[in-house]
């Protein structure tokens, strides 16, 4: 199969201004996410960058990415949708006559994810294509996941309508966190996705989703500058 590896990175950032190319372990953020699509083995003509930023683009070929268009302004507000965004970078490959089979979906924002990260979900997804015996049974993607730090059997409550909390699932019986089932939650590292699929479904509700677990200490998602200030540190002891 044939895969795109397109890393989203539009210059607008606010919670962590300028995170896409902010030097991490003295790697531009949007760097180590290239290295790892690199180093499970994407040739570098198909890892490709969507920003609307010229100075990310030039970061991004500087460290071995593809970046051939700009993302339109439309597509790279506070408000725009991801899934229009990857559908854009894969309609204008398509059109210049790159056709891919799934796209391989890796944030910035994941820099402790591990090649083998990456390889783990194609896997995942291929085996899942292969099994299938039908377009109905075609998985819509293969997701990476951490074990929710929140199990809503366990440790997440809601309240009733008389403002009285009680567990958000299940009978609340469970004593143990070890003893309720386990729940998950996606990382932000790696999504494989089926892109016809994404044409008729959101992201988080594609059918047949396939989940990657990968150990927490590879799941920090940078969002807010306590998490660049956590990265920075965890850089260190690396």
């Amino acid at each position: 199969m044939k895969y795109l590896y397109l890393i989203p990175a539009r210059g607008g950032s606010k919670g962590i201004p300028g995170k896409n190319i902010k030097p991490l372990g003295g790697v531009p953020l949007i760097g180590h996410s290239i290295r790892h699509a690199l180093e499970a083995g994407a040739d570098p003509a198909d890892i490709v960058v969507s920003t609307d930023s010229e100075e990310i683009a030039v970061t991004a070929r500087k460290c071995g990415a593809s970046v051939p268009f700009l993302r339109p302004a439309a597509l790279a507000t506070d408000t725009s949708s991801s899934r229009d965004a990857i559908l854009h970078a894969y309609d204008a490959l398509k059109a210049a006559g790159k056709k891919y089979d799934a796209i391989v979906l890796l944030q910035p924002t994941s820099p402790f994810r591990r090649p083998e990260d990456i390889v783990n979900a194609v896997q995942a997804y291929e085996d899942a294509v292969c099994k299938a015996e039908s377009d109905a049974e075609i998985p819509g993607m293969a997701v990476s996941v951490a074990e929710a730090r929140t199990n809503p059997y366990y440790s997440a409550f809601e309240t009733d309508a008389d403002g009285f909390l009680h567990i958000s699932k299940g009978d609340g019986q469970y004593t143990r966190r070890q003893d309720a089932p386990k729940v998950f939650e996606f990382n932000g590292a790696v999504y494989v996705i089926n892109p016809e699929l994404l044409r008729e479904h959101e992201i988080s509700r594609l059918p047949r989703i396939i989940p990657v677990e990968m150990p927490a200490d590879r799941s920090l998602d940078l969002d807010t500058p306590l998490d660049w200030e956590r990265a920075e540190q965890k850089m260190k002891l690396l």
